[in-house]
């Protein structure tokens, strides 16, 4: 326990549970409405053995000293800036309070696919408006937010808040942290291998918003600037992925392959698609045009389903109809056969006990595999989904209400972690944390598995076991639990998550977890797997950056079964082993290829490998 003390007020924290915390502060309920963010001192068992991390802690705190006390007024209100300082028992600044934000998500999730599939494209364009505006009257304020990124800009409905506030550029204080995916090539070394402010820069309102130009084409079409994967015809003009935005080479340039997952950029207007071929490729800069977003009007085409901002459905314009009808391909050695197509959206997919599962969303009903309706509404991006059987669960923040056609509604109270309701299912209960505890259904009612942290702990379940964490300060606690007997084994030596958890999920098998995150460290997002078997063992892991080329470049959508993982990739299914405690990719499917794309789900059947996508469920049954 360590006291500081807000506005004379002493306040009592434990350093082991915090509301949330990142890879500078952590950050603690006041009550009031009001969190408190406490800043990593060097010491930080986060920066063990790390002392350019220590360093850095050591030298925020000093800055802070003066910097907080000169914090500017009159800021937009969404901006959330320090309200008071925080001190400790010697007087030092150590944070600082600021207003209490909930049921927000990141703006990171708007460019997802999986998450944007549940965002209308109005509403996009609505948050970025916002958005426009609060940039502008943060430069009118003589501020320049500095490290603008999608971690930075937290959303909820239409409503867009500024955080972070305290690395905002201003005065004599300036911005020395940056996002690499966010950061002006302008600003940094054009001969480095990855975009690293270069020595004698600052950030400035050009690039503030520079970064607002890459965090609109993210939400917009789901892909950055620099997505997809350079292929030149030349070898020798190859270049570092990472180093693409310092070359100009974006997802527009001829040779560069664009991703599958994506929204295919023909459904922009083309205004805006110049703009950004200047901004990108030109090195144009100045205010974002608001114009190209108050001029946009989206509509949903009646034939295809996809909602684009031109005059003709791009889609139906240049589709073959006989590609739109067929059913069944053959390529190489695998046969495809498409088993359901909607024009609404597939909400979930699961395969138990050998059947496959699914909710998709139509003309305004949320509907089951066998076509019956379990309840009519409208997307939400916020909604969880689960099965049990016949059973399908809805949560929405604190609530998980069970919908069986055969029985009447069960409703249960849920935890809430980073905007997630926590609840999990098989095919023979249901799970979720609440109040500290982790509980099943049973035969009698609700049966307790054993303690966690409330509005900390993630768990998830497979056919025979279930996996669970919670960060607490600087230690995670990882644990493994059986799907019908009582305890939990929280034996589990998980390599340390560092920084700030960004999203996490799981695929398993009869007896293996694969465990993903992404996490935000440093400048970069970086995306971890590790397989974890049912006593608890870590078996292996790995790491890549996120959205690479690589099968762990996306971390949604894999397939566990036996001992291996199929991946989806643009260029098909990989098969991922162990290997002497790394995680390799031991054989490509190719064929696969046309069927599958990083933004696939895959689920093993017993009848071959289903591959869903956010309208379309096919069977690849590969020979």
């Amino acid at each position: 326990m360590f006291d500081v003390y807000v506005d004379g007020k002493r306040h009592r924290l434990d350093p082991n549970k915090p509301l949330g915390e990142g890879g500078e502060a952590l950050v603690y309920d006041i009550g009031n409405g009001q969190v408190l963010k406490v800043y990593r001192r060097e010491d930080d068992q986060m920066f063990k053995d790390e002392p350019a991390q220590q360093q850095m802690a050591r030298l925020r705190i000093q800055e802070h000293q003066r910097k907080l006390p000169a914090f500017p007024k009159g800021l937009p209100a969404n901006v959330i800036a320090p309200q008071a300082l925080a001190t400790n028992t010697r007087g030092e600044i150590v944070g600082f309070a600021m207003r209490f934000l909930s049921g927000t998500e990141v703006l990171l999730r708007y460019g997802q696919k999986s998450f944007r599939q549940n965002v209308p494209a109005e509403t996009i364009r609505a948050i970025l408006r916002g958005m426009h505006q609060t940039v502008g009257q943060i430069h009118a304020a003589n501020v320049v937010i500095g490290d603008f990124n999608d971690l930075n800009v937290l959303v909820a409905g239409t409503d867009t808040y500024f955080i972070d506030a305290d690395s905002m550029q201003f005065g004599s204080f300036l911005c020395s942290v940056y996002t690499a995916r966010f950061v002006d090539p302008l600003l940094c070394n054009p001969h480095g291998s990855r975009p690293e402010m270069a020595k004698g820069k600052s950030h400035s309102p050009d690039s503030d918003w520079y970064a607002f130009n890459v965090m609109a084409m993210q939400c917009l079409l789901c892909v950055d600037p620099y997505g997809g994967v350079y292929v030149p015809k030349d070898p020798k003009r190859e270049v570092q992925h990472d180093a693409r935005p310092l070359k100009r080479i974006t997802v527009f340039h001829p040779e560069v392959k664009y991703p599958k997952p994506a929204i295919p950029y023909k459904v922009l207007p083309d205004e805006l698609l110049q703009h950004w071929h200047l901004v990108f490729e030109k090195d144009q800069r100045g205010v974002f045009p608001v114009t190209l977003l108050e001029n946009m009007r989206w509509t949903k085409c009646v034939s295809c389903g996809a909602e684009h901002a031109r005059s003709v459905c791009p889609n139906c314009a240049t589709a073959a109809p006989a590609a739109v009808k067929e059913t069944i391909q053959i390529r190489g050695q695998v046969t495809a056969t498409r088993i359901f197509r909607t024009r609404g959206a597939i909400v979930r997919v699961e395969i138990q006990n050998g059947k496959v599962q699914w909710l998709y969303h139509e003309n305004g009903e949320f509907r089951r595999e066998d076509g019956r309706t379990v309840v009519q509404g409208n997307l939400d991006p916020r909604l969880r989904v689960r099965f049990r059987g016949d059973t399908t669960y809805l949560a929405v923040k604190d609530m998980a209400v069970g919908l069986n056609p055969a029985k009447a509604p069960e409703k249960i109270n849920v935890d809430v972690v980073d905007n997630s309701s926590v609840v999990a299912a098989n095919a023979d209960h249901v799970y979720w944390t609440q109040g500290g505890q982790l509980f099943r259904d049973g035969q009698f009612g609700p049966e307790r598995i054993g303690d966690v942290i409330s509005g900390l702990t993630h768990v998830w379940v497979g056919p025979t076991f279930g996996f669970g964490f919670y960060r607490a300060g600087a230690l995670t606690i990882a644990f493994v639990f059986d799907k019908e007997n009582r305890g939990l084994n929280d034996s589990v030596k998980l390599p340390t998550i560092r920084g700030k958890l960004v999203d996490a999920t799981t695929a398993f098998s009869k007896d293996r977890c694969w465990f993903f995150t992404t996490t935000q460290e440093g400048a970069n997002l970086v995306n971890r797997c590790t397989v974890i078997a049912a006593d608890g063992t870590v078996l292996a892991s790995a790491q890549t950056a996120y959205n690479d080329s690589t099968w762990l470049g996306g971390i949604r959508g894999g397939a566990a079964a036996g001992n291996f993982l199929l991946a989806p990739t643009d260029d098909g299914v990989v098969k991922v082993e162990i290997d002497q405690g790394r995680l390799i990719v031991v054989k490509s499917f190719p064929d696969t290829e046309p069927f599958v794309n990083a933004g696939s789900r895959l689920f093993v059947g017993p009848d071959g490998l289903y591959a869903a996508t956010s309208t379309e469920i096919v069977r690849l049954v590969i020979k």
